[in-house]
């Protein structure tokens, strides 16, 4: 089943009509008669949406919202409000109230549907990035990257320009959010700079029959919009349409002429979502980096070299081109740390990754695999190419003495290299080959500490 949905109603006759609707759906359903039940059954089943009606027998449907809201366990709970109440106060003390939806009955079953699949499926996608994020570490989420909350960006995308101003005039009062003007056209351009939209707030009709819902799904094809928000403004009640806009992408449907304090609550809601589902994007890459990445030089780690090393060898293998792979390592490396302690340690550590850096090409892997020990790894590349890489990278790091803080004197580095080239079959049926040329370029370095260091050793053929 795609989910459970918890459906609160006092009427039995209500909680069995709705049931029946999402069960041919699909959907698994749980009912609760109370707003007390209700609370615990959230709690313990955790559904993946709420139906709610506003009119219970022990607690009020918008008071029953406002503790889902304020618990940690169910607050990230979706919530629909469902009742007979069409009065403006309602709907809106229902949005205040944190509900997702409001819908009055009788339910029109094609766009219940619809809204249904549009609120879980953003759930879904905030539920895998909490996965993700704590699959690579618990971050602390409560602070952001700047100290303060910024302001959201609302674009207004109207048939005509007198629209959008009709839009911005009626909304100012009640958004703190920044409303701009944008044409379809420009909101299809790329964004060369600025931040992107947090919100769209999109015409049906933008000349022609469609172009709204049309401009809704170009929006969620292009990288820079297709996590922002999209509001698409109706001209008439069409459930057919309203429902194919929901599944085209559109975050949220409101119809013109809408209600600006409505709407100003609606625009909140989905800016704050956005944002927040940015910030869990921003950890959740973090996270991919710093699993991936040694903490002191910024480098690759031993992991993810290793990795690499056996893709390299397949993309070898298929295309017949050859590459290499240096184990470079530190000379004399342990008097440093004896003698002027592991922070001087640390920083000729840190200098030296950046000289090698800085000395290598855009495609070439370095990472730090071991505690003085670093590994590269040079694609498509010939012998005598990989051979001028391994001295140029000798010479680099022993050119000069690498500068300390505090009364130390500068101290000179130098490095021993092994070098190995991978085999040059296209067709090598060894699916270790990428580990044997490491090993093969590890015995050169070892040769090349015995035979005196700071200096280039080539690995025997394979």
């Amino acid at each position: 089943m795609n989910g459970c949905i918890l459906i609160v109603d006092d009427l039995a006759t209500n909680r069995i009509i709705l049931k029946v609707k999402l069960n041919a759906a699909c959907y698994q359903t749980l009912q609760a008669s109370t707003g007390a039940e209700a609370l615990r059954l959230a709690r313990e089943k955790q559904p993946k949406l709420i139906m709610l009606d506003m009119v219970l027998r022990d607690i009020p449907g918008l008071d029953v919202c406002r503790q889902l809201r304020a618990d940690p366990a169910t607050r990230h709970i979706p919530i629909v409000i469902v009742t007979s109440a069409r009065d403006r106060v309602s709907r809106i003390a229902a949005l205040e109230a944190g509900a997702d939806e409001y819908l009055t009955k009788p339910l029109n079953d094609v766009v219940l549907l619809a809204r249904i699949r549009s609120i879980m499926r953003a759930r879904q996608n905030e539920t895998e990035l909490q996965l993700r994020l704590e699959t690579w570490g618990e971050f602390d989420l409560s602070e952001g990257d700047t100290p303060f909350v910024l302001p959201g960006r609302v674009s207004l995308i109207a048939a005509d320009k007198a629209t959008a101003e009709r839009w911005q005039t009626s909304l100012i009062p009640y958004v703190s959010e920044q409303l701009e003007f944008l044409s379809p056209a420009e909101a299809l351009a790329p964004m060369a700079d600025g931040p992107v939209p947090d919100l769209y707030l999109i015409a049906e009709n933008l000349g022609a029959f469609g172009s709204g819902q049309r401009l809704v799904a170009d929006l969620r094809t292009r990288p820079a919009s297709r996590h922002a928000a999209m509001a698409l403004v109706l001209q008439r009640a069409d459930p057919d349409a309203a429902a194919m806009a929901l599944d085209f992408g559109a975050t949220d449907l409101l119809n013109d002429p809408f209600d600006p304090q409505e709407t100003a609550l609606r625009i909140a809601m989905h800016v704050s979502r956005k944002q927040r589902a940015d910030k869990l994007r921003r950890a959740v890459s973090d996270g991919l980096r710093l699993a991936v990445t040694d903490a002191l030089t910024g480098l690759y780690n031993r992991r993810y070299a290793l990795s690499y090393l056996d893709r390299l060898a397949l993309r070898a293998r298929e295309s017949g081109k050859r590459f290499a792979v240096m184990v470079l390592d530190l000379d004399r490396f342990k008097t440093v740390n004896d003698t002027l302690g592991h922070a001087a340690g640390d920083r000729v550590l840190e200098i030296v990754a950046q000289r090698l850096r800085e000395n290598l090409r855009p495609s070439d892997l370095i990472a730090r695999i071991g505690g003085e020990e670093f590994l590269v790894a040079l694609p498509d590349v010939t012998f005598e190419a990989a051979r001028k890489t391994a001295e140029r990278l000798c010479r680099a790091v022993g050119a000069d003495p690498v500068q300390m803080s505090g009364p130390h004197e500068p101290v000179d580095i130098t490095i021993s290299v092994g070098l190995a080239m991978g085999p040059s079959l296209a067709a090598h049926d060894n699916a270790e080959i990428g580990r044997e040329t490491l090993a093969r370029a590890d015995a050169a370095l070892l040769a090349a500490k015995t035979d005196g260091r700071n200096q280039v050793t080539i690995g025997s053929a394979a």
